[in-house]
């Protein structure tokens, strides 16, 4: 079984392990470690908060950056896409991904603000307390991530990912209205579910940089770890955003 996070996937992290071990000698100094890809994700963290307060800083004065938070979010999804199969190019890739998805994060962290003052410091508050309490669980092996831990957690992600699919294209072409739309209790049930599916994808993203790091894969994984990493840490944040913005318009 495998991470839904294209960056975890099994395939690509045995072809590179395979690909290591037809080196007879390794560098210790150029292979993975978790305490490289920690260090990364964090410089990824940085660069992504700084263009996120671009668009955001704009959107506060009086701009409308609907073309860079739209073209953040598109050029970003390609780079996603061009890493998951070109991994040893994540050194370059991975950087330019958070600064392009900053300007997405930022523009649509303001829409939201806008909207609900207050809420992106709350959204931001649970992505990173979600984020240490699964990375303390883990640390501790409170939560052992097994096969069919994998399993179920991969079915979910996937089930996600159709449904939101599928609906979007409904509401495209028809008059459907998805039941995850609106503030109704089905609809924040939903979105409640929803983020603890990606936070139980923390767990598969944990395990696999730790696999990597064990197999001594090339330095240039850290980059890619780091990048997958944010990508589902992205995904929580805005799932977060969904759910204080449906609990906030109740009021």
């Amino acid at each position: 079984m495998e991470s839904k996070n294209p960056f975890f996937k099994t395939k690509t992290f045995s072809n590179t392990s395979a690909a290591n071990d037809n080196v007879s000698v390794i560098d210790y100094n150029e292979t993975m470690t978790v305490s490289g890809t920690i260090n990364k994700s964090f410089i990824l963290l940085m660069l992504l908060v700084a263009t996120a307060f671009i668009t955001w800083t704009l959107a506060f004065n009086g701009y409308n950056p609907i073309v860079l938070t739209i073209g953040g979010a598109i050029v970003g999804l390609i780079l996603v896409v061009v890493s998951s199969f070109k991994p040893q190019l994540s050194t370059y890739l991975a950087p330019a991904y958070a600064l392009f998805e900053g300007l997405f994060i930022g523009g649509i962290s303001a829409f939201f603000e806008a909207s609900y003052p207050g809420l992106v410091i709350q959204a931001v508050g649970g992505t990173f307390v979600t984020f240490l309490v699964c990375f303390a669980l883990y640390k501790y092996n409170i939560v052992k991530v097994t096969e069919k831990f994998k399993s179920v957690v991969i079915a979910a992600t996937l089930a996600i990912g159709v449904y939101y699919l599928v609906s979007w294209l409904l509401s495209m072409f028809t008059s459907f209205q998805p039941v995850h739309y609106g503030n109704s209790m089905m609809s924040i049930g939903i979105s409640v579910f929803v983020i603890v599916i990606a936070a139980l994808n923390l767990f598969l993203d944990f395990d696999q940089i730790e696999k990597g790091a064990h197999q001594r894969m090339p330095k240039f994984m850290e980059w890619y770890g780091a990048m997958g990493l944010m990508v589902t840490l992205v995904w929580l944040y805005i799932e977060f955003l969904r759910l204080l913005s449906k609990l906030s318009s109740r009021d």
